[in-house]
């Protein structure tokens, strides 16, 4: 069994590595150890995430993926989540979250019945906390929709300002060839973020 920590934050601009002292204290305090970290600066309303579906793929029959909260790993909508927990569940993969006691035994369960509880109960709450995380998403998304239009309406609202100079150093990282794993992982970019400048450099190339 090999437990695998998925670190995850919504833009470019956030910290996705913000959590790894908070799980590498509860792998402490549990006694096991984290094999690999996957880190990424993705939408948690989108199913499309590499660095996620990686973990995935790297996992084995009783794996362990490990999160600090829910909401980390899933924003989704209830089609796209169903997806992703069809995806786990066929891959027998065990979902830990630090919000999420009755996961905690899961990383290593005293005996078959015991890990069949614990999944079944388990099972339940991933889905409520999905459930939660994406309605939260939903509520933030209305009141930032509303925050804008009355900024608008009074005269105030400028839009978001571009990174300019992280926004330079992505684009000289590509025109010296360097591949868009390491960009990513060298400066936290999003997937999206990266293609939007690979796109403004061809358009310039014209």
């Amino acid at each position: 069994m090999f437990v695998r920590a998925y670190l995850r934050a919504s833009t470019a601009e956030q910290d996705a590595t913000r959590t790894r002292s908070a799980l590498d204290a509860f792998a402490a305090a549990h006694g096991f150890r984290i094999a690999a970290r996957y880190i990424e600066n993705e939408s948690g309303s989108r199913l499309a995430r590499p660095e996620l579906f990686r973990l995935l793929d790297d996992c084995g029959p009783g794996d362990v993926l490990l999160v600090e909260q829910i909401d980390r790993l899933s924003r989704l909508g209830s089609g796209d989540w169903a997806k992703l927990r069809a995806e786990i569940e066929t891959r027998q993969i065990r979902v830990v979250s630090l919000d999420l006691p009755t996961s905690w035994n899961l990383v290593t369960p005293p005996d078959e019945f015991t890990a069949r509880m614990f999944t079944a109960v388990n099972s339940m709450m991933l889905d409520v906390l999905a459930a939660v995380a994406r309605k939260d998403y939903d509520d933030r998304r209305r009141r930032q929709g509303e925050g804008v239009q009355r900024a608008k309406t009074a005269g105030l609202y400028k839009g978001r300002r571009e990174n300019v100079d992280r926004n330079a150093a992505i684009a000289r990282s590509l025109r010296d060839g360097q591949t868009w794993r390491e960009i990513m992982n060298a400066t936290g970019c999003s997937r999206t973020l990266l293609a939007k400048i690979a796109r403004r450099l061809q358009e310039d190339a014209i």
